[in-house]
């Protein structure tokens, strides 16, 4: 799953309701530079607050009509401390005076509201609603930070059942089937509300999780587009330096002839667009035969062939790749404005070594003879031609054509005697 797929996570339903709601919600009083998480719990915290503060209507009203101005005059107290507090966040965006006046609301007005009806039985429980505060602490806070708020809610429990006796002395007259309802109703109140506060935290959670995924998914491609794969893992495991002898490797290089000279008279997006379209040309080709890209350097090419895994076939994996790259250019050159074009590629076998270099930009690359003389067969070779090295072309054998081009004085290596590379059988 892509980035793309987090954006468009399904929001229908209740669920999506939600999420879109505090997410408005958690724009109120948003400082610049607010990080996605605490958007996350400001957005949450103002959710359930404004959630309560509508469920209030149902005691303000209710206590009203049965007489009880007081006990009313409670849940009011908490719907203007919380529009108060609403505003205020929203001009000074100061969001801890918020979450600290909400949590002591949440935790003093329920057990006020349960004394002044007359203990548990009578307020249908309404310390329940208490209840909120440890998990909107736990939430909000982390764990370290919320034990004090359930050390707090706890205190006022055992508080209100000390003095239940005293309180149920004087009970608010109100219908046993009131009393029963209203228990219910807080249940369920505290319920719906502490479900939606932590539903909504696992959504987002879990959207979080998703974009991680998705976000180490593209980075381990870019990675593998850097490293061979398996080296890719021997990095993310931290094994230290890499890097390695190989006792037989096949190395190939390919430059673009005249290409230097075309930089300067060919439209930069042109030019550009060009070189791509052939080295990912060259990408799939290496690809097919199962052998490395190990980098490019201008409108040069490199190719590694029985590295990092080992495999017996490497020199005629590389030299099927070599084909495959003189055939794709003498293609392209067959275009309008493309006739200049022509490739260059030079082939050697033998041992190297292989590893990572860099701290912040890794690189996989080659060291030894075998790239030297393998670089000399591509510098010292013809326009259209694969020029390969005694040994190439001794290990390739029957099933490849090879033409002797002779004894050619090689820059640093004297006289050589190379051939050229000009098919495949099948």
């Amino acid at each position: 799953m892509g980035a793309s797929d987090v954006l468009t996570l399904p929001r229908t339903g209740l669920r999506g309701a939600v999420v879109r709601i505090v997410e408005r919600l958690a724009e109120i009083g948003a400082r610049p530079g607010r990080s996605q998480d605490e958007g996350l719990r400001q957005g949450m915290l103002i959710f359930a607050s404004v959630l309560i503060a509508l469920i209030s209507f149902i005691w303000v009203g209710t206590y009203l009509a049965y007489g009880y101005p007081r006990s009313a005059a409670i849940p009011a107290a908490y719907q203007a401390i919380t529009v108060v507090g609403l505003v205020v966040l929203s001009r000074t965006g100061r969001f801890a005076l918020f979450r600290t006046t909400q949590l002591v609301a949440f935790l003093v007005l329920p057990s006020l509201l349960q004394a002044s009806l007359g203990g548990f039985i009578a307020s249908s429980g309404m310390v329940l609603w208490a209840i909120f505060v440890p998990l909107a602490a736990l939430a909000l806070l982390g764990v370290r930070r919320s034990v004090g708020w359930l050390v707090a809610f706890f205190t006022a429990l055992v508080t209100l059942a000390l003095l239940d006796p005293r309180l149920s002395q004087h009970p608010a007259d109100l219908p046993t089937g009131f009393v029963v309802t209203f228990f219910v109703l807080n249940v369920m109140g505290v319920t719906v509300s502490a479900y939606a506060m932590l539903g909504y935290f696992v959504e987002q959670r879990e959207r979080a999780r998703i974009a991680l995924e998705a976000e180490q998914e593209r980075s381990e491609r870019l990675l593998l587009n850097v490293l061979p794969g398996p080296i890719a893992e021997r990095l993310k495991r931290g094994s230290g330096v890499i890097a390695e002898h190989y006792d037989a490797v096949t190395v190939l290089f390919a430059d673009l002839v005249g290409f230097t000279e075309r930089t300067q008279v060919m439209p930069a997006d042109e030019l550009v667009a060009l070189l791509d379209r052939i080295f990912s040309a060259f990408d799939h080709e290496a690809d097919a035969q199962g052998v490395e890209k190990i980098k490019t350097i201008g409108d040069a090419y490199m190719v590694a062939g029985g590295l990092p895994e080992r495999r017996p076939d490497h020199v005629e994996a590389v030299a099927r790749v070599a084909l495959a790259m003189r055939d794709e250019i003498a293609s392209v050159a067959t275009e309008p404005g493309c006739e200049w074009l022509a490739v260059r590629i030079g082939i050697d076998t033998g041992p190297a070594v292989a590893g990572v270099i860099g701290r912040r930009k890794f690189i996989y690359d080659l060291w030894g003879d075998t790239v030297n003389t393998a670089s000399r067969m591509e510098s010292h070779g013809l326009p259209g031609e694969i020029q390969v090295t005694e040994r190439v072309a001794a290990a390739l054998g029957p099933a490849f054509t090879l033409r002797p081009r002779g004894t050619i004085l090689v820059k640093s290596k004297g006289p050589m005697t190379t051939f050229l590379l000009e098919g495949a059988d099948g």
